[in-house]
């Protein structure tokens, strides 16, 4: 882990560490509605692995900290996300979308969960008819 940069002020016996550090290819909007339980997680997919079909009830922000993530997403488009990456995937069953680890290494992600109070973080999902 790299260690941030001091803030200005800061107390003795304060550590401040960066996680993971992304770009995003365009600006991030994030949207919530009532109480919200913001989770973050760190998610390792091995080589090979994949997340299986899957939704999030909520926005999930996620920063590809090692590794190159490939989706596959609910109208059959693909996105490649090498480390250093960082994007929104949008909530809700319409946006249901699969995880797979075609490297060599595994994938590590930061992922930051915004769900309604109480939900899951996931919802396991069929796989969408795609066209082929």
């Amino acid at each position: 882990m790299e260690r941030s940069t001091p803030l200005q002020d800061t107390g003795d016996g304060t550590e401040n560490v960066t996680l993971a550090h992304g770009t995003s290819a365009g600006g991030l909007t994030l949207r919530t509605g009532g109480r919200t339980d913001v989770v973050a997680r760190r998610v390792t997919i091995e080589p090979g692995g994949t997340t299986g079909w899957h939704y999030h009830p909520g926005q999930a922000l996620v920063i590809v900290r090692a590794g190159t993530l490939t989706r596959v997403l609910h109208d059959g488009s693909v996105e490649t996300n090498p480390a250093g990456q960082a994007f929104v995937e949008e909530g809700g069953p319409a946006h249901v979308h699969i995880g797979h680890n075609l490297g060599g290494e595994p994938v590590v992600l930061h992922v930051t969960y915004l769900v309604p109070a109480g939900g899951p973080l996931s919802v396991a999902a069929v796989a969408p008819a795609l066209r082929r």
